[in-house]
């Protein structure tokens, strides 16, 4: 049970310092707007699918991850 609470006061910190990331960096960073984001727009639809995005996220979380979580 000692377990569980760590594990979840690091995904509550890990989850804070995402949303601040996400608050303030896009005025730093150009995620949403980096080459991969593919968006496709219609008069009445549109598509947006930020691949480019997802891929930089995954590899700075890993990277993260690995750091926190080595045993």
């Amino acid at each position: 049970m000692n377990d569980l609470g760590k594990i979840m006061i690091w995904a509550g910190v890990l989850l804070v310092v995402m949303g601040t990331l996400f608050y303030f960096g896009s005025k730093f960073f150009a995620l949403g707007r980096l080459p991969g984001d593919f968006k496709w727009e219609n008069s009445n639809f549109g598509v947006y699918f930020p691949l480019g995005s997802s891929i930089v996220i995954s590899i700075i979380l890993t990277i993260l991850l690995n750091v926190f979580l080595r045993h």
